[in-house]
């Protein structure tokens, strides 16, 4: 593990077979200074390649909702860590290796589209071909709160039973409060940031919840050490299907949870 605070699934979960898969991460920032919020999306699907879906994304919701999307049809491009939480896609670049984590400073070099995150760096570049329209960024975080009381071991986000593979999709969240220094230039306006909270989570699988939502919120005006995670959604479990919920609160390094089945 990276840190204490890591998450049991934190790695990538694709087991190599040519079975349907898709493992997705989500990764914000919320700018209180001039009320903005940036989400960063990555997807993988279908990793073995040769198939409809095989393929890699990279989705920003940037200012005022403004949306960017660029795709990465080669899935040997795509990387992901089997025991930690690092992953990262290339599209152009001019180095001639197999992808992997690079140097923030490399990557800024060598890397003209692509993405790179682990639990404590999220960098990137993608543009439309069509538009022109663009994102780079970089920010580091420090991670404040995984899932689970401070100092103690995390937790898994749907209990000791999401070990097994009996749960479409799987979901847990990475990280449900931490800090970001860095920066993110949005089509030509440069956001700088020291401290702005942070939000990462994941899901991975074989099919999507028929319903689901999902929701944190870790900017509070009058308390800086708070974290409100909820989420819910119907699901299947082996051979039926379940509606599942829960709320979490994460405040003054001890962490609360209620669960609905």
């Amino acid at each position: 593990m990276l840190n204490s605070l890591q998450t049991p699934h934190s790695e990538y979960h694709w087991d190599g077979s040519d079975n349907r898969f898709f493992e997705g991460w989500y990764f914000r920032v919320t700018l209180p200074s001039c009320r903005q919020t940036f989400s960063f999306m990555y997807s993988i699907d279908d990793p073995i390649g040769g198939k409809p879906c095989s393929g890699g994304a990279a989705q920003i919701i940037g200012p005022d909702d403004e949306y960017l999307c660029r795709t990465f049809p080669q899935v040997n491009q795509f990387w992901g860590s089997s025991s930690s939480l690092g992953l990262g896609h290339w599209g152009k670049t001019t180095l001639n290796i197999p992808p992997q984590q690079l140097h923030p400073a490399k990557f800024e070099t060598h890397i003209q589209e692509g993405y790179q995150a682990t639990a404590t760096l999220n960098q990137g570049i993608i543009r439309d071909p069509a538009s022109q329209a663009y994102c780079r960024w970089q920010y580091e975080v420090q991670p404040i709160y995984g899932w689970g009381d401070s100092g103690a071991p995390q937790q898994a986000t749907a209990g000791w039973l999401s070990y097994l593979p009996i749960f479409e999709p799987g979901w847990q969240i990475l990280m449900a409060h931490g800090l970001a220094t860095g920066w993110i230039d949005w089509q030509g306006k440069l956001y700088q940031f020291t401290d702005a909270p942070a939000y990462s989570e994941k899901n991975w699988g074989h099919s999507f919840p028929k319903k689901w939502f999902w929701l944190n919120c870790n900017s509070f005006e009058q308390e800086t050490d708070l974290a409100l995670t909820a989420g819910g959604g119907i699901r299947k479990v082996l051979w039926w299907e379940e509606s599942a919920a829960l709320v979490g609160i994460h405040y003054r390094g001890k962490f609360y949870i209620g669960v609905r089945c």
